[in-house]
């Protein structure tokens, strides 16, 4: 498990100390994050209150703040859901990716204790049983754990607040593609970049981190892609 202070907001928190609003935002935010809402479904506020097992205020607090994130979208008739994305939706999301999760990579690198890098390959260890197991669902938390942990080592708050924000964007597409090709066909440069980091080589972890990224959105923007009708 990341330490505490390094675990805010990412996938299964220790919610004991959080308000109760943070609690269901959380767990909201969870759901649209690993694909549990899939897009495009409208869903009603009752329904979700159910789900959650939560008032109606706090729930309607956390919709208010994911539609803010552009997570969730209102559709009337106290209905949300998940916005659906086009290619050219992930197109932009790669242009941003690959800048911004490189950067903190490299970041990482040049702050990561041994400690981290335990840490690291710990959850990259549970990433490869989940990727053999078929577990569509720990794949996603593993591998966005992954990615959030390089964040918060990197300490670049504002930044990972922006990549964080980029999760909720694709996170949903991303579960409807790997439930399509399998766990097993999904690209992995993770243990390049732990190796980069471990030689304290920052440069070769950006470039791995990079080249994971793009290999997957790639792969969501072609699986879009191949869903709209030509023209």
């Amino acid at each position: 498990m990341i330490e505490a202070a390094r675990e805010s907001g990412a996938g299964r928190d220790n919610h004991g100390s959080l308000p109760a609003h943070e609690v269901i935002y959380r767990r909201l935010r969870d759901l649209v994050l690993f694909g549990d809402l899939a897009p495009g479904q409208p869903v009603t506020i009752q329904g979700l209150s159910d789900r959650l097992a939560a008032g109606m205020t706090p729930v309607r607090e956390a919709i208010r703040r994911l539609i803010s994130e552009g997570a969730l979208e209102f559709q009337g008739n106290r209905r949300v859901s998940v916005p659906l994305l086009s290619a050219a939706n992930i197109s932009e999301l790669i242009l941003a990716r690959q800048w911004l999760d490189p950067h903190l990579a490299l970041r990482a690198t040049e702050r990561a204790t041994l400690e981290d890098l335990a840490r690291l390959a710990k959850l990259d260890e549970e990433l490869d049983i989940a990727i053999t197991g078929g577990d569509l669902r720990a794949y996603l938390e593993r591998n966005y754990r992954f990615h959030k942990a390089i964040y918060q080592i990197a300490e670049a708050p504002i930044l990972t607040d922006i990549a964080d924000g980029l999760w909720l964007r694709f996170g949903p597409s991303l579960r409807v593609v790997c439930g399509r090709i399998g766990t097993r066909n999904l690209p992995d440069q993770h243990k390049a970049a732990l190796a980069a980091m471990h030689a304290h080589d920052a440069e070769a972890a950006a470039r791995a981190i990079r080249e994971d990224v793009i290999q997957g959105m790639e792969q969501v923007r072609q699986s879009l892609e191949a869903d709209q009708p030509a023209h």
